[in-house]
């Protein structure tokens, strides 16, 4: 699997959890938002320094991640970062909210 792919995957899946895990969920929608992003960001930047580590560690290939680890694999990484970015927010912001999230909301504003 590509950096890319991983990427785009993972910032998919930290969306999903954060919209549907039941107590996760409606824990996060009553964060304000600069603290929702923040939590994402760092969510993503953790999974991409995991991903960077295992391609050190020489565990990339036996995991099936085609990244290296060397500058090009570093430059690769960044922008399958803000790939994930980017299919976080999209995610998150088409979902449909789960009752309790929409409740949660309407009790904040």
């Amino acid at each position: 699997m590509t950096a890319d792919g991983l990427a785009l995957y993972a910032g998919v899946v930290l969306s999903m959890l954060f919209s549907y895990v039941p107590g996760l969920n409606t824990w996060f929608a009553a964060l304000e938002s600069i603290y929702k992003r923040l939590i994402m960001l760092g969510l993503l930047l953790l999974t991409a320094g995991a991903v960077y580590g295992i391609a050190c560690l020489g565990w990339g290939g036996d995991l099936g991640v085609a990244l290296t680890c060397d500058k090009q694999g570093l430059v690769e990484l960044v922008r399958a970062f803000v790939l994930a970015m980017i299919a976080n927010q999209a995610a998150y912001q088409i979902s449909p909210e789960a009752n309790k999230v929409r409740a949660v909301k309407a009790s904040k504003g």
